[in-house]
């Protein structure tokens, strides 16, 4: 069985996390929230977000469609009164929906832009402003995905919006840096949620899979959630505008 670190510089530290009310958000919410943290997520899924609430003294929930940058903006406004402003941000919420090429309109394309990479600039553009003003510093991740690394098919678009996610947390972190904010990307593998587990892994999917990792277990999402910690805390002080992976030596 895992033993996991506590990390003293996370307790109190008030951190938002979006798509936090299922699969790898949910596992970052409870992460934080057992380090001690103050947590706020935000999610569309309000029955999954108060369900998480109420496990937790230490965590808000903020009903928000990311699509709707306003109503990113006004779910971070209810956070902040009711936690602080944030001094983490994750930036986790995604639709990995699979699509067939031939099949893609622009519609769709800028849909799957909207859920995949757009409210992760305008959830930095929010709370970069309170981190600057607190002086002392901060800490953003955003989740990526080794997909389009791995050259994967049946979603162009999802893997094309994810690696801009790359460039983002790198220019960012050159903005960001004089301030002492630090932004980072997570890039997971494919990750055994419950939704993947649901939809596409068949055994003769997960075999394939294990044969192109390096190590031979399936990934769950507690250890997306730890790498989290661990970049936000202050041992990763000196880390910013880099890719941090967990997919197990994929290829």
């Amino acid at each position: 069985m895992s033993q996991f670190a506590i990390y003293p510089s996370l307790k109190n530290r008030v951190v938002y996390v979006t798509g936090g009310a299922s699969g790898i958000g949910a596992e970052i919410v409870t992460a934080f929230a057992e380090q001690g943290a103050r947590v706020g997520l935000v999610d569309y899924d309000r029955e999954g977000g108060e369900e998480i609430m109420a496990r937790f003294d230490n965590v808000a929930f903020a009903y928000a469609d990311l699509l709707d940058i306003d109503a990113l903006n006004s779910a971070f406004a209810n956070l902040k009164a009711s936690i602080g402003a944030a001094q983490v941000l994750v930036s986790n919420a995604a639709r990995d929906d699979r699509h067939d090429w031939r099949e893609v309109t622009p519609e769709y394309w800028d849909e799957r832009f909207a859920n995949n990479i757009r409210h992760f600039f305008f959830a930095t553009q929010n709370v970069a402003p309170d981190m600057i003003r607190a002086g002392d510093g901060g800490s953003i991740i955003n989740i990526g995905s080794n997909s389009w690394w791995e050259a994967c098919g049946g979603f162009p678009a999802y893997a094309t919006a994810k690696s801009a996610v790359h460039g983002l947390t790198r220019t960012m972190a050159r903005e960001l840096g004089p301030h002492r904010i630090r932004v980072n990307a997570v890039v997971p593998g494919w990750i055994m949620t419950e939704r993947q587990k649901q939809l596409w892994a068949t055994p003769e999917t997960l075999e394939a899979h294990r044969r192109n990792q390096c190590l031979p277990d399936l990934i769950e999402p507690v250890y997306v959630a730890r790498m989290v910690l661990f970049l936000t805390s202050d041992d990763a002080s000196m880390c910013t505008a880099s890719d941090f992976r967990v997919e197990a030596g994929s290829i």
